[in-house]
């Protein structure tokens, strides 16, 4: 090889050396000689003549070692990539050794950490081990040393005073040395032996990988090894456990529409898990959202069950009717209805009966709800009394009492006799079947006459016990109490008779007597429990409502646990006001009351809008065109009970004829509220409070919008007040009164006026201001006004009979000789509903 070619020249290590001395220096100012030997690379130089012979047996040699035909360059070439690739193999080696020395160095770092965390633990557990070792031992001492006390208190006197006891007691005072010495060893060695247990385990575990390395954690708190393998447990337990599970395939009934915790519930599915799945379909809902039948279909079908669809009427079905067997039926107290004409004494009579006063309660001394109680006879029998009104209006509640009683006591007043309500409740009596027992009232007075009483009620097919009839008939006076225990013997006699069984050990139904909303307590039902027993607690739908009974409170307003058949309660926990004379069912659960009460609802609201709406555009005309013809008082009632309410809203719907009617707006129950003036201010009607008041809130806004709030206590007031405002909105009638009569004998023209009648008033008066008509062979063929009324040549106001005239028409001049002039009068008259 050349110097040229960029490599060093090869040579001989050369054996010659240059010894040299090193000072080294030190602290507090020590110093030291140090003999240094260099020693030197040996260059071999060719000489100037043997360079070509030595370079030629170089190449010559390398030409016979390398294979043929490779030239001096590529051999370079080669030799150089050997050489590079040496160097990067050098390379990579130091890398490696650096890089396990790392290893080393962290895994040893680790081993130490992980060593000294159970050095620490094995140090506390011994620790605790020794206190528990040392507390048992003293214990044993102390148990020891009191044995010993005893011993010594029963040993005799005569060896404590002898030596015996002192040559006992160097014993004694030199054993508990003795026994010291071997333990004081005993926790010697135990101390060493735990040393050397720290330093063999250490030894020991250094080569093997713990849970901390292995998970690369550096340092807090890691998951023991038990932790892991409870895990790994209780992985492997689900999973055998899902192996070893069957899918419970259920059939799942599926209404219209359905919430989503209650199709969970009925699937047995976990909430979450149909949340979730019904968020993977793209639909954001919670478990208290309502979801249609194509969807929870889907849903039922994915989680591996059955779909079965049900329509919305399927869902009264959990209400059962049950037949109850005669083993079950108990004796039950009877219902009465004490019904009759308005004044005739009905409420008088049954606070003569449960010697209360009801009747003060009652504005203007006439009921106007439905009261119900319970009466404990003298002899212990107990009967169950409903009080109903007698007015007109209250038709509806009267065919309710009827409907829920087992006897009608029908009271007439001796002296008033039999009237239209009286008639009234005979009907609903006989309608609804159940026995009657009339009550003749008020007796004591001068004018009572109870044998036209039994007479006037052979016409309405009431046959009395006196007329040869199987109908009882008991002449009473509420007021001194004369014939009240012969009635309440008539009550007994008759239920006797009917045998009223009812089974108490089942659901309860009842019916909804009467219904308030109280500012304090919500929405209240007076409910007679008919079959079962009502408890608190029960869950229960009524009507378009449904909740859970959460107080009974009895007709004495007591609270209750219970109510038995025929029992009157007022019933608390309603989410809103039921109608009056609804049924009440209770039910297992309270998502099967929400869905009847919800079907309910919806079914009315479009039997409603049925109702309302017109089948053909005919008859969509014509209702337009008659709306258009009558006018309408709008009002809003508000009454305290729903009774009362239905009462308003029936007389109101029969106040009006054929041009005039009223239109309530709205009827509800409880005080008048913001919103009640809100819909009275937007139709510009009034707000009709029956016993209830507006809150502040509601009179401030009324008072600022002047809508009018009206207050009443009695129904008769309100019924003529909205008459009277009705007949308001009547057209007057407007009558016409003849005056008089002239006859044309002969016309005239004038300048500046037309033609001029000459007449003569040959009956009653001409009048300037009247209105006439003009008869030609009794035709009317104009009718008018005048412009002028002239005696001789002076106007004036009238022109009495007998007398000539001057008459002319107010753009009218076709008069002729023997035509007649009639004057008439139009007057107005006001009209009034009857």
């Amino acid at each position: 090889m050349s110097d040229s070619d960029g490599k060093k020249t090869l040579g001989l290590r050369g054996s010659g050396s240059r010894p040299g001395n090193v000072k080294q220096s030190f602290s507090h100012g020590r110093t030291k000689n140090v003999v240094v030997e260099t020693k030197r690379k040996r260059v071999v130089v060719p000489k100037p003549g043997a360079g070509k012979g030595g370079a030629g047996g170089v190449a010559a040699g390398d030409a016979s070692r390398r294979p043929a035909g490779i030239s001096d360059a590529e051999m370079e070439r080669r030799l150089k990539a050997l050489q590079a690739a040496k160097a990067r193999e050098s390379e990579e080696a130091a890398q490696r050794e650096a890089e396990e020395k790392a290893r080393a160095e962290e895994r040893e770092r680790r081993r130490a950490e992980q060593e000294v965390k159970e050095r620490e633990q094995r140090e506390a557990e011994e620790r605790a081990r020794q206190k528990a070792e040392d507390e048992e031992r003293k214990r044993k001492e102390d148990a020891e040393a009191a044995k010993r006390a005893a011993a010594e208190k029963a040993a005799p006197k005569a060896d404590k005073t002898a030596g015996t006891p002192a040559e006992a007691r160097g014993p004694a005072g030199a054993a508990k040395p003795a026994a010291q010495a071997p333990r004081k060893a005993e926790r010697e060695r135990e101390e060493r032996g735990r040393g050397t247990k720290v330093r063999n385990d250490g030894g020991r575990r250094s080569g093997k990988l713990t849970l901390s390395q292995a998970t690369g954690g550096e340092g807090g708190r890691q998951r023991s090894v038990a932790s892991m393998k409870r895990k790994q447990e209780r992985a492997r337990q689900k999973a055998m456990g899902q192996i070893e599970r069957e899918k419970v395939i259920r059939e799942v009934q599926l209404p219209e529409a359905i919430v989503v915790s209650e199709l969970a519930n009925r699937m047995a599915e976990r909430v979450a898990d149909v949340v979730k799945a019904l968020m993977k379909m793209g639909m954001m809902v919670t478990q208290n959202q309502t979801i249609d039948a194509d969807t929870a279909e889907l849903i039922i079908e994915e989680f591996g069950h059955k779909v079965v669809r049900v329509s919305d009427a399927d869902v009264e079905d959990v209400i059962k009717e049950i037949i109850d067997a005669d083993d079950d039926l108990e004796a039950r107290p009877p219902v009465i209805t004490i019904m009759g004409h308005v004044d005739h004494g009905k409420t008088s009579l049954l606070d003569a009966i449960r010697d209360a006063k009801v009747v003060s309660g009652e504005a203007g001394g006439i009921t106007q709800h439905i009261g119900a109680y319970q009466v404990t006879t003298d002899s212990g029998a107990v009967l169950s009394f409903l009080d109903t009104p007698g007015h007109a209006a209250f038709t509806s509640m009267r065919s309710r009492g009827a409907q829920v009683t087992d006897i009608v006591v029908l009271v007439v007043a001796a002296d008033d006799s039999v009237m239209p309500q009286t008639i009234e409740a005979i009907a609903h009596a006989k309608a609804a079947g159940v026995p009657m027992i009339v009550a003749i009232n008020k007796i004591d007075k001068p004018a009572a006459d109870a044998t036209r009483v039994r007479t006037e009620l052979l016409q309405h097919e009431v046959i009395v016990e006196a007329m040869s009839g199987e109908v009882q008939d008991v002449e009473v006076s509420a007021h001194t109490g004369q014939g009240l225990d012969e009635l309440l013997e008539a009550i007994a006699l008759q239920s006797e008779l009917l045998e009223l069984k009812a089974n108490p050990d089942r659901a309860a139904q009842g019916a909804v007597i009467e219904a308030q909303l109280d500012v304090g307590r919500g929405p209240v039902a007076t409910v007679l429990v008919q079959k079962g027993t009502l408890r608190q607690g029960d869950i229960f739908v009524v009507g378009e409502q449904y909740g859970k009974v959460r107080a009974l409170i009895n007709d004495k307003g007591e609270r209750v646990q219970e109510a038995g058949p025929s029992v009157p309660v007022e019933v608390l926990g309603l989410n809103g006001t039921p109608e009056a004379g609804d049924v009440l069912n209770v039910t297992e659960t309270e998502a099967q009351a929400r869905e009847i009460a919800e079907y309910r609802e919806h079914a009315a609201k479009d039997k409603r809008a049925a109702a309302g709406a017109a089948t053909t555009l005919e008859q969509l005309m014509q209702k337009a065109k008659d709306d258009e013809t009558v006018s309408e008082l709008p009002i809003l009632v508000k009454a305290d009970v729903q009774g009362s309410a239905e009462a308003i809203v029936q007389a109101m719907e029969k106040i009006g004829n054929d041009e005039v009617r009223v239109r309530v707006l709205h009827s509800g129950v409880g005080a008048i509220t913001e919103t009640d003036i809100g819909l009275a201010e937007a139709s510009g009607a009034p707000v009709m409070g029956f016993n209830v008041r507006a809150n502040a809130s509601a009179r401030n806004t009324a008072n600022q919008k002047g809508v009018e709030i009206r207050y009443y206590s009695v129904i008769y007031d309100l019924v003529d007040d909205v008459k009277a405002a009705a007949s308001g909105l009547l057209s007057a009638e407007i009558k016409e009164n003849f005056i008089g009569y002239a006859e044309i004998k002969d016309v005239f023209k004038v300048s500046n006026v037309g033609k001029v009648a000459g007449c003569l008033v040959t009956e009653g008066v001409a009048r300037r201001s009247a209105g006439v008509r003009l008869l030609r062979d009794n035709v009317v063929i104009h009718e008018g006004t005048l412009k002028t009324l002239k005696r001789f040549k002076d106007e004036v106001a009238e022109v009495q009979s007998g007398q000539e005239c001057g008459m002319a028409f107010e753009n009218y001049e076709d008069i002729r000789p023997k035509d007649v002039i009639e004057i008439f009068e139009r007057v107005e008259v006001t009209r009034t509903l009857d």
